[in-house]
């Protein structure tokens, strides 16, 4: 009689068990991995920076306390690429906390599950058609077919680009810190530019850096190559050296036009309205304004460093930061917001709705009704995110000096993943810290992808209803 086959031990996963997380992982969509893949990293992120070993130490040796919240809110912060935040990473989080941070920047800025499949790549696993799929929706890419020679472009394109920065602003740095921490100091904010994460090593942010044009032409430039998106950076590339060959798309023509146009009109708005403002611009001769002016201009686009104090700024300046951080960058980069190019559809759908046009027409091409229902549909379920969690902000208000714009500054900041505060922040109550939480979380995945992900999926429709014209609109 032969025995049978002893059972695996308890603490080694049966190869059923791997292949029912490898079943259950297959039958998840697109927009639901990437939701849970960011979710994961955020709780393991906030556990890692939750470690006494992470956090800065005080004058008497002592190492300073840091909630569990407190750390969420920084891997939050970090992983949505926002830069938002409740504790200062100059001094309450010391240097290996601040590696921590700065990898946390680099894995949202470029996914999760881009990061991944490129161990996937470099390991020689086979990558099937559902996992191109996932890869597709979170680069932006055109086509699955496409994703994987993307991606290798896309790390090394950043790689280059970051390393360039930090080579870029190395003398800066080290003049200030000496060579060591300026070395240090060089590659972290490089990092945290290209990804638009918005932070930064001194206690107030880049603000003495307003008159350094290196350091904040670097910075400003690392922001625009970051938040232009890599699909629109590859073409264009390929465009310049290979003119013939690579003609610049529709969508790349589109989001350079938008960025371009929204930074012309930031960087006047910031230096007319900002012009004689004693506690910003004021002080500054011409050529220092347009450089604070135009650096303000390009953070707005969801980077979030800043080298004026957004809490001294007038009210005006304030609504259309406000608005420029709604906006957001473009589609397929490291920046948040509801993104240029669906800002554009949605006003060009109205313009020709005025005009009595049935299309929109975009470089002598006709825009589709599935991209404006897109857009629409993206546009509607940001406003209405933004709006109902600044109501949840002001139910939980508790402090009569924090009025309703820097709350309505804060929901905007966190929600497009700016990180820009009217020094709001760390007034807020846990509470309110939880809502940042959420809206970070909500603005970087996306609230069309968070929608799709967490929707029960209808059954193909059977019949088509006739249309009604009798509905008035307007």
């Amino acid at each position: 009689m032969t025995r049978p086959p002893a059972a695996p031990p308890p603490s080694q996963p049966t190869p059923g068990g791997r292949r029912s997380r490898k079943r259950w992982l297959a039958r998840r969509s697109p927009p639901q991995l990437i939701a849970l893949s960011f979710a994961v990293a955020i709780l393991l992120g906030g556990l890692l920076l939750w470690l006494p070993v992470m956090h800065g130490v005080n004058a008497d040796g002592t190492r300073r306390g840091v909630t569990f919240l407190q750390a969420l809110f920084t891997s939050t912060s970090a992983l949505c690429v926002t830069g938002l935040n409740v504790l200062d990473p100059a001094r309450d989080f010391s240097r290996l906390g601040q590696v921590v941070i700065m990898l946390l920047i680099q894995l949202g800025g470029l996914g999760i599950i881009t990061f991944g499949t490129s161990f996937a790549l470099l390991s020689r696993r086979r990558v099937n058609y559902s996992e191109r799929v996932r890869l597709a929706q979170q680069v932006s890419a055109l086509s699955a077919g496409d994703v994987l020679p993307l991606i290798r472009n896309i790390f090394l394109y950043t790689f280059v680009i970051e390393l360039a920065g930090a080579v870029l602003m190395l003398p800066d740095f080290v003049a200030r810190e000496g060579w060591a921490r300026g070395t240090f100091y060089a590659v972290f904010h490089s990092v945290s530019a290209f990804n638009n994460a918005g932070f930064a090593l001194y206690s107030d942010n880049l603000m003495g850096f307003t008159r350094d044009p290196l350091v904040s032409g670097v910075v400003a430039l690392l922001i625009i190559l970051g938040g232009m998106g890599f699909l629109v950076q590859l073409n264009v590339v390929a465009h310049l050296l290979h003119r013939r060959r690579h003609r610049l798309m529709v969508h790349s023509k589109l989001v350079l036009t938008m960025m371009t146009g929204l930074l012309v009109f930031g960087t006047l708005a910031y230096l007319g309205l900002e012009w004689s403002n004693p506690r910003t611009l004021g002080p500054l001769v011409f050529g220092d304004k347009l450089l604070a002016s135009f650096f303000q201009s390009v953070t707005t686009r969801t980077a979030g460093f800043n080298t004026l104090d957004y809490g001294a700024m007038g009210v005006p300046v304030i609504f259309i930061s406000i608005l420029l951080m709604f906006i957001g960058a473009n589609p397929g980069g490291t920046g948040g917001g509801i993104k240029t190019s669906t800002f554009y559809v949605m006003m060009a759908s109205a313009w020709s709705m005025v005009r009595g046009r049935r299309d929109i027409v975009l470089f002598k091409r006709r825009v589709d009704t599935e991209t404006v229902l897109r857009a629409m549909t993206v546009g509607l379920l940001s406003i209405g995110l933004v709006n109902g969690m600044l109501i949840l902000l002001l139910l939980l208000n508790t402090r009569p000096d924090v009025l309703f714009i820097q709350l309505f500054f804060e929901a905007v900041s966190a929600f497009g993943t700016v990180g820009l505060s009217m020094n709001t922040t760390p007034l807020l109550n846990p509470d309110q810290h939880v809502i940042l939480i959420l809206l970070m979380f909500l603005g970087r995945i996306g609230p069309l992808t968070f929608a799709v992900a967490f929707s029960r999926p209808q059954g193909k429709e059977l019949v088509r209803y006739p249309a009604d014209r009798d509905i008035l609109i307007g």
